[in-house]
């Protein structure tokens, strides 16, 4: 890496155990701040180690929140969450509902009563007109995105324990709206 570097190259890293672990025991749980000081002390070692005017740039994926159990709902066991659905993707705080034909109405509002203040949920069409899918969405995209949008508020979470067991098992999540989970931390050090 230092040859690299101090030649006017550039050398990448990702180190995933941080990740892996904040979603097995969540975010801020003891395995995850032992392996936050092992990062730490990684990111202190290249940063001992930079070049003169080499640049470390330290950046996370996206953000996670630890959910609550009392705030998860299981879309498997709640009927009015599947009326009228023919498919469910995305993860457990960002869902796409895809609704049968002339259904959508109705599962937007199934959805939204269900849910209460667990989530925003919103159409397509709504999610589209307030930028959550960038400033422009072109046509041949439209149809991949859900006919409802269910976007989880604090540490709520919408898991499927029967399709989705593995991921319906985790504890840390991302995906969703909030500043945790859009706010990505850099750091910058220069030798």
């Amino acid at each position: 890496m230092r040859c690299a570097v101090a030649a006017g190259g550039f050398c990448y890293g990702y180190h995933s155990e941080l990740d892996r672990l904040g979603h097995l025991y969540g975010p801020g749980s003891a395995a995850w701040r032992m392996q936050l000081r092992q990062v730490d002390r990684l990111v202190q070692s290249v940063v001992e180690g930079l070049p003169p005017g080499g640049l470390l740039a330290v950046v996370a994926d996206h953000g996670m929140v630890a959910v609550e159990t009392s705030d998860v709902v299981n879309i498997d066991e709640c009927e009015p969450l599947l009326d009228g659905v023919e498919a469910i993707g995305g993860e457990p705080r960002a869902r796409h509902v895809y609704a049968a034909d002339g259904a959508a109405d109705a599962a937007l509002d199934a959805w939204r009563e269900t849910l209460a203040e667990r989530a925003w949920v919103v159409s397509r069409e709504e999610a589209i007109a307030a930028g959550w899918f960038g400033d422009r969405v072109v046509d041949e995209v439209r149809p991949r995105i859900g006919d409802v949008i269910v976007a989880a508020r604090g540490a709520a979470a919408m898991v499927r324990r029967t399709v989705e067991p593995l991921e319906s098992s985790l504890i840390g999540h991302h995906g969703s709206l909030t500043s945790a989970e859009q706010r990505v931390p850099l750091l910058l050090a220069y030798g």
